[in-house]
């Protein structure tokens, strides 16, 4: 298992490169006007989504010398430079709140040497390793690069040739289904050596369907600043099936309702969060609950957006909880409630006028509810993460997350029989509610990553040290040691 202080000595930026398109953009695709949505994106917010992929024949990705690029290395740039030529706008820059440049300046792309094997990694991950596999926590390329490069992409490899592709798009161009379709074309042209066509290609018309204007109100620029309070930030993995039952419990208390299994796990968190807050400050008992919730309105725009439609078509609605609604069925009930409303009376209506007033609208109510504790969430269940093949085969993890306060992030597992959930409170919170014996029952508290023999081969090495009656105490101790248990 790796700490925070092992991960920091261990990864090594080998190089920094910027990849160009492998062919200029044209004069008349210079200039992107981005939609009323991404221009109220802010600049400095990146979504990032982490490939693990286990090395299953024992060759070496990449050497260990930080002066050479091996063909494999060198042939992620190559179909990545390929990619760009299709997704210009993501190697242009940000010139204005709501213009990109498509110069072809190019991608920010770090590759990284990881002394130690990747399993080290999955038998307990931890917030501070993965920080460390993530470009835009790289010193001199958040300084250089946050906040007008629109594409970071770290590839860190470790002693055993596993990999992890680290992807960091700007939400000024791209929503999480957009972003996926970036990554999914570039790991078929890794793969086969060219885009597969049932992929389509790239459109970038948000800027015609909901053009940008000016907005004065006070609340249009959305604070995502992060906290000076300490945070903490932990991993719960939910089986699906423990809550089987309570699903048909709500749904007797709660007439012809059977919540979802990502609304309950949000609920069960929910209620765990809210009486870990209540207990570190009683003060907040009388304050109402906010979940601002994202969701997707792509299919129910008319005509709807594929994701091949690249930008921003998603909304965060507000969904309040009184100070006496914090039993589950209140909360996912709610949750249902307030996701029905938005599809039926707001989702269609982002285009054009209708779309000015119905997010001049939405921000409205954003602002009235300021004096609330908020908590936000967002959701990459059910979106084909473990699909990306570079030519190595499927990941044996995906994971995604943030350290904001008040966060919960939802991740499918891989075998989709539980999801993950990355939540960060603050440090007391935190505390009371990864103790809180209704949350332990139903989930497991950072589970090691057990796929393609990965953590379990190693599982079952220290089971034969440490049991079998003829193995002398110095190679347990010499076993143990190199398994950093």
């Amino acid at each position: 298992m790796l700490s925070s202080c092992d991960i920091n000595s261990l990864v090594e930026i080998t190089s920094r490169k910027t990849i160009k398109p492998s062919s200029p953009t044209p004069p008349h695709n210079r200039i992107l006007k981005l939609s009323l949505l991404d221009q109220i994106m802010p600049p400095t917010v990146y979504g990032t989504i982490l490939w693990f992929f286990p090395n299953h024949n024992a060759s070496d990705f990449a050497s260990k010398s930080s002066e050479s690029t091996t063909p494999k290395s060198k042939r992620l740039q190559d179909s990545l430079s390929k990619a760009l030529v299709q997704f210009y706008p993501m190697a242009g820059r940000v010139k204005s709140p709501a213009l990109i440049e498509c110069n072809d300046e190019g991608a920010h792309f770090l590759e990284a040497r990881v002394n130690c094997q990747l399993s080290d990694l999955l038998i307990q991950p931890n917030p501070e390793s993965l920080n460390h596999l993530m470009a835009q926590n790289d010193p001199k390329t958040a300084n250089e690069a946050l906040g007008s490069t629109l594409l970071l992409v770290q590839i860190s490899v470790f002693n055993c040739g596993g990999i992890v592709v680290s992807v960091s798009a700007s939400h000024k161009i791209a929503d999480a289904a957009s972003f996926l379709t970036f990554v999914r074309a570039w790991a078929a042209i890794n793969r086969d050596g060219v885009l597969e066509l049932q992929l389509g290609t790239p459109e970038f018309t948000g800027g015609s369907l909901l053009p940008p204007r000016e907005l004065s109100l006070p609340s249009s620029k959305v604070n995502l600043e992060i906290p000076t309070q300490s945070l903490v930030t932990k991993r719960f993995v939910f089986n699906v099936s423990k809550m089987v039952s309570l699903k048909e419990k709500i749904g007797s208390v709660v007439q012809a309702f059977i919540p979802s299994t990502s609304h309950l796990v949000l609920a069960i968190i929910l209620k765990c969060s809210i009486a870990a807050s209540r207990q570190c400050k009683p003060e907040s008992s009388i304050k109402p609950t906010v979940l601002s919730q994202m969701v997707s309105f792509r299919k129910r725009i008319v005509p709807e957006k594929s994701e091949n439609v690249m930008g921003n078509w998603f909304w965060p609605i507000q969904v309040l909880f009184k100070e006496n609604e914090i039993e589950l069925h209140d909360l996912a009930s709610k949750m249902r409630q307030g996701l029905t409303e938005f599809r039926n009376e707001k989702a269609s209506r982002f285009k054009g006028e209708d779309g000015f007033l119905v997010i001049s609208e939405c921000l409205r109510e954003r602002n009235d509810i300021n004096s609330a504790n908020v908590y936000r969430t967002s959701s990459l269940c059910k979106l084909p993460l473990y699909e990306m093949d570079f030519g190595w085969g499927k990941p044996a993890w995906v994971t995604s997350l943030s350290v904001l306060k008040n966060i919960i992030l939802l991740v499918d597992t891989k075998e989709k029989d539980g999801i993950e959930a990355w939540v960060t409170l603050d440090e007391q919170e935190m505390a009371i509610f990864e103790s809180d014996q209704e949350l332990l029952a139903f989930c497991s508290v950072n589970p090691s990553i057990c796929h393609s023999g990965l953590v379990l081969e190693r599982c079952v090495i220290v089971r034969c040290v440490l049991y079998h009656p003829i193995v002398p105490l110095f190679i347990v101790v010499r076993k143990v040691k190199s398994l950093r248990y």
